[in-house]
């Protein structure tokens, strides 16, 4: 386990008052914004520091940046999110769960391990994309 310095609690801190999945680089712009001095390495590292020790949840976005949000709960979930807004939502996927055992076994793995993260659109960007102000000129 890592000691705790200032900088690693401040990243903890910003993290844990931040909405949905955030980046290191957006982490950063928002410590920067209230006056740390944080540097944006330091926050990178915080980050994988604290994804590896469960107290994070770590996802790839569909461009494959790195994301983070402070974890709600310590044991495995998966995760939809909103490509628009980033809404997240925990859920659980038993049957994932169970086709990724037998997967695994029928290919002689143990210990297999997965992260399974669905990516779409909520319902609020649903709606507002479908709303008429939101539609396309027509075309003359």
């Amino acid at each position: 386990m890592k000691r705790n310095t200032w900088q690693r609690e401040a990243v903890r801190e910003a993290l844990d008052h931040t909405e949905g999945f955030v980046s290191a680089q957006g982490l950063h712009s928002t410590l920067h914004a209230t006056g740390s001095p944080i540097g944006l390495a330091t926050v990178y590292r915080a980050l994988a520091d604290l994804a590896a020790e469960g107290d994070a949840d770590s996802l790839q976005s569909p461009e494959g940046e790195s994301l983070y949000r402070a974890c709600s709960t310590n044991d495995h979930h998966h995760h939809l999110i909103c490509r628009n807004c980033g809404l997240t939502i925990e859920i659980e996927a038993d049957a994932v769960e169970t086709w990724a055992k037998n997967v695994a076994a029928q290919n002689g793995f143990t210990q297999a391990a997965h992260v399974v993260d669905v990516f779409g659109l909520c319902a609020a960007c649903t709606a507002a994309a479908a709303a008429p102000d939101s539609a396309p000129p027509a075309a003359s």
